[in-house]
């Protein structure tokens, strides 16, 4: 049985040089009885734009309906739905839930507006387990095994009657589902969450028809598989999201092999395809950050295929490019190609690879921010997609705000949020030129692309895409130039926008060729000896810290935040922690440089212990605002935005959305 829109979709990628350049992509693919015209699917992820009672919201049919634009004709997934009234199973206090034939009108809007977009609707059952709870203010599970994170809840034993229970609960949404119009079936039970709960031999320590060897772990699972079926359409494929390898040997967790037994059971169960995943929420080995490079996991779905899987099986981790996809699609590693966070970064990226548009992809950057913020109970929001979240409000966008007084606009730095302002000015009809002193875009990033573990890919992802757009609305560079006061009362542009960034300072008093600061010591524009000491403790100061350690240097951090890496984000920073550890690099946080002598500096912690550290090289890394221009703007009656670290040194991402909303507002 065809999609609806399948033929609709396969005459349009005749004439779309997408599907010329990934053939494989952008082919059929059948998934139960349902053949589909692509093999994109965006996948489930939580968005806590929803009522904390679990209704759909406005906001988040909008949100999902660019998603479902996104995917061509693909496949594009709602968020997991919880099943129980209970709402021990609700992970995330904006989580849709469908215990309840009250939530059908919103859950049936939300097919629509799916299926609106001629995408192919995907509604998820999800039940977060001992991830869960946040309502009810205790999770469930097979066993009472506590938590290793302790923003989650405390974890009871589920009964036998309230097994079975869920069981029927998962069928009964299941029915909601059809009801709603959905076209496919999912269930999760990935990264913690309830069913890979009980598949576990850490997390399931039963003694009943539920606990014991593997075929037992699994009847859970096979029995929601089973009811699921039975209440769902013959024609409705049933996907399921299984974990192949956990992550969880520290803690006797499943091996491999265990977990992907577990596939072929599903299989036999009646499933009629496996998203493919890999590690828990509560895994210590990185798996979707950035650290990882592309790619990197299509030897599990291989894996999987080797040990005799015979469903078709899509995965998503770190597979951000068509490129990429194409190609493990055409050698048979994959089935179908599944993302989440690209398209929550752009989504319409799937879309605009079809169409040629690949400049004008936000790509991913793999930080993991919007992890953070669901994590948090707060909205999604993306790193560097400012319009995530906002697609309900079309003023958010430039192209809809277009100004009926254009003027002179002078964006002074090159760097991300001056780029950001800078083309969204233009959209909105501005004359905008962007100066520059330095002889390339890119700002701050120029340098932190020296650091190691996949930094580059902010400064490709930002300055790329931001050069992309700007060229398109004919703005106009000068680089090599540094504005200066006197240019601007010269010229008097109707508006400057200072995206001048920050600058490494040297603290007062500090002396010697010895002394450099991280600009020349991560593009090694100045000797140095064998033992550095960084004077900083945040994202610069560590990005530089572990470039030095890649390069041979005994490298030693010293900072006044409490913690290095207050500027990172928290699903992040954890990573950074292991890799000064990882790298040698030893961190003395909450402590100054007091002296600096020969071949040393003295360190003194905030209770004021004193202590001598190796240094033949001081690199400082505190950065200040470099705003200089402002009081030429104020004395020259000039409209004027101070954005990005000219404002206060951040992070990218304050950057990225400092710039877009600046140039919404000129």
């Amino acid at each position: 049985m065809k999609s609806k829109y399948f033929d609709e979709w396969r005459a349009k990628y005749e004439t779309m040089p997408g599907a010329k350049k990934y053939p494989h992509v952008f082919s059929p693919i059948t998934i139960g009885k349902l053949e589909i015209p692509n093999r994109v699917k965006y996948a489930a992820t939580e968005d806590n734009l929803n009522t904390h009672d679990g209704f759909i919201t406005k906001e988040d049919i909008a949100y999902m309906a660019a998603r479902a634009k996104g995917v061509a004709g693909g496949i594009c997934t709602m968020q997991g739905v919880t099943t129980d009234e209970t709402r021990k199973g609700q992970g995330y206090l904006g989580q849709a839930c469908a215990a309840d034939r009250k939530f059908l009108p919103g859950l049936t809007e939300m097919a629509n507006a799916i299926k609106g977009e001629k995408a192919v609707s995907n509604y998820q059952l999800m039940h977060c387990g001992r991830v869960g709870g946040h309502w009810a203010g205790v999770a469930e599970g097979p066993s009472a095994i506590p938590q290793r994170l302790r923003l989650f809840e405390p974890v009871e034993e589920m009964s036998h009657a309230r097994v079975i229970q869920c069981i029927d609960e998962h069928a009964f949404a299941a029915e909601i589902g059809v009801e709603a119009g959905f076209e496919i079936m999912e269930i999760s039970g990935i990264v913690g969450y309830l069913l890979s709960n009980f598949l576990n031999t850490y997390t399931n320590r039963r003694t009943d028809e539920f606990g014991g060897d593997l075929e037992a772990r699994f009847k859970f699972v096979g029995d929601i598989i089973r009811k699921v079926k039975s209440v769902i359409p013959d024609d409705m494929p049933l996907i399921i999201r299984l974990c192949a390898w956990e992550q969880l040997d520290d803690v006797d967790g499943n091996t491999m092999e265990e977990s992907l037994q577990t596939y072929l059971m599903a299989a036999e169960a009646g499933v009629d395809s496996i998203s493919i995943t890999v590690g828990w929420q509560e895994s210590t080995v990185p798996v979707i950050s950035r650290d990882v490079d592309k790619g990197s996991w299509l030897w599990v779905p291989k894996k999987a295929k080797e040990f005799g899987l015979k469903v078709p099986v899509s995965m998503a981790y770190r597979l951000f490019e068509a490129e990429m996809a194409d190609k493990a699609i055409a050698d048979g590693v994959i089935d179908y190609w599944e993302n989440c966070r690209p398209q929550i970064a752009d989504p319409h990226m799937p879309l605009k690879f079809l169409e040629g548009r690949e400049e004008d992809i936000r790509w991913c950057v793999a930080c993991n921010v919007c992890l953070a913020r669901l994590f948090r109970d707060a909205p999604m929001t993306c790193y560097i997609n400012p319009t995530c979240a906002h697609e309900s409000q079309p003023d958010w966008y430039p192209e809809n705000v277009h100004t009926d007084d254009p003027k002179d606009v002078w964006v002074v730095g090159a760097g991300v949020s001056g780029l950001e302002a800078a083309w969204t000015a233009a959209e909105r009809g501005h004359n905008v030129t962007v100066f520059d002193k330095n002889a390339e875009p890119g700002g701050t990033l120029l340098d932190a692309r020296q650091a190691p573990y996949n930094d580059y890919e902010l400064y490709e992802v930002t300055t790329n895409f931001g050069m992309a757009q700007c060229q398109k609305r004919d703005v106009e560079f000068k680089f090599n130039t540094e504005v200066t006061a006197d240019m601007i009362a010269d010229e008097l542009p109707d508006a400057v926008v200072i995206a001048t960034g920050a600058d490494y300072v040297k603290p007062e008093g500090w002396e010697g060729d010895n002394i450099i600061s991280l600009h020349e010591a991560i593009n090694d524009l100045k000797p140095m000896g064998d033992n550095v000491v960084i004077w900083g403790n945040k994202k610069p100061a560590i990005g530089c810290a572990l470039a030095l350690a890649k390069k041979g240097k005994k490298v030693t951090i010293v900072g006044e935040e409490r913690s290095a890496g207050k500027d990172i984000n928290p699903s992040f920073r954890w990573r950074y922690n292991i890799f000064l550890a990882q790298n040698g690099v030893k961190a003395y946080n909450d402590a100054t440089i007091k002296e600096i002598g020969d071949g040393q500096v003295i360190v003194r912690y905030y209770d004021g212990v004193k202590f001598p550290v190796k240094a033949d090289t001081i690199v400082y890394a505190e950065r200040e605002s470099n705003n200089a221009l402002r009081e030429a703007c104020q004395e020259n009656g000039i409209e004027f935005r101070l954005i990005g670290d000219a404002a206060i040194p951040r992070g990218v991402s304050g950057a990225v959305h400092d710039g877009y909303k600046t140039g919404l507002r000129i």
